[in-house]
């Protein structure tokens, strides 16, 4: 509840300090959930990559005579 209600507050009457301390930690979650969001990316595409090998792999295998 507390946190519900100093987000509502709009202007920080506390110590400029928190402030600043908490504008920095907000930019710092932003840089790490963009992290997060281009890791994401790069894991499916080189699990999409893989797959693609894999199958390849299988269907060379199904097509060579017994």
């Amino acid at each position: 509840m507390a946190k519900a209600l100093i987000g509502y507050m709009h202007s920080d009457v506390r110590d400029p300090r928190l402030a600043q301390e908490n504008a920095r930690l907000r930019a710092r979650v932003g840089e790490l959930e963009a992290l997060v969001r281009s890791l994401s990316a790069e894991n499916d595409h080189l699990v999409s990559e893989r797959a693609a090998a894999l199958l390849g792999a299988q269907m060379e295998q199904e097509m060579q005579p017994a």
